[in-house]
């Protein structure tokens, strides 16, 4: 009787072993299910953020864009303003910058 109690012993921790590989096995499973969900909430939610801000960025930027073409339009402008002014002024420049190279009139220092 104690062989046959020890022979059933031993198929019952024989069926714990395989029913712990088993469990194992399943809860390796179910941890990279786990991963994968996990990883795929997350680019759906980075996706779901990135149009959002795509969204709000485009409603936004309308302001900023019509701000800048209107300070370019200003800028170019005033650069024209300056270029116009150079090429009118430039010959008096030139005859004026001559004028002080070329005419020295030189002065005796006073006596202090």
């Amino acid at each position: 009787m104690s062989a046959q109690n020890s022979a059933g012993i031993q198929t019952l921790l024989d069926a714990e072993r395989e029913a712990s590989k088993i469990v194992q096995k399943f809860r390796t499973k179910r941890v990279k299910e786990a991963r994968d969900e996990a990883k795929q909430e997350i680019a759906d939610y980075k996706a779901k953020k990135e149009d959002e801000y795509k969204t709000f960025e485009a409603e936004h930027s309308k302001g900023n864009k019509q701000a800048e073409d209107e300070a370019n339009k200003d800028a170019e402008q005033q650069i024209k303003q300056i270029k116009d002014a150079g090429k009118t002024k430039q010959d008096a420049v030139v005859k004026k910058l001559l004028a002080a190279v070329f005419e020295v009139n030189p002065v005796a220092p006073s006596a202090a």
